[in-house]
């Protein structure tokens, strides 16, 4: 499966910290679900063919969305490591203002 990127999309980070600024290297999705999951910290995280996303993270979450306009290839990069599929997950080139938009 490839995740059609919206250039004028949200972008989420899930996290169990709160904070106001999102640090360059972090990791960034336009797939709310899959930041929704990250923000419990899980240790396992599986992705099923239909897109539903099961994890053992147990933390209290935050999810937050990028407050301020990102390009693909300025701001974002796709990750080089990532297990997931075509454009899942990105990492962020330098800080970037967040904001909180629901406690998990």
């Amino acid at each position: 499966m490839e995740i059609q990127i919206d250039h004028n999309g949200i972008w989420y980070h899930g996290t169990n910290r709160l904070f106001d600024e999102l640090q360059a290297g972090s990791t960034v999705t336009q797939w709310r679900e899959l930041a929704e999951a990250f923000a419990h910290k899980p240790t396992l995280l599986c992705i099923e063919d239909d897109g539903t996303i099961s994890h053992n993270g147990v933390e209290k979450g935050y999810l937050f969305r990028i407050d301020e306009p990102v390009m693909v290839g300025d701001d974002l990069y796709p990750h080089p490591r990532t297990t997931m599929d075509k454009n899942a997950e990105f990492l962020t080139n330098r800080p970037l203002r967040v904001r909180l938009i629901k406690e998990l």
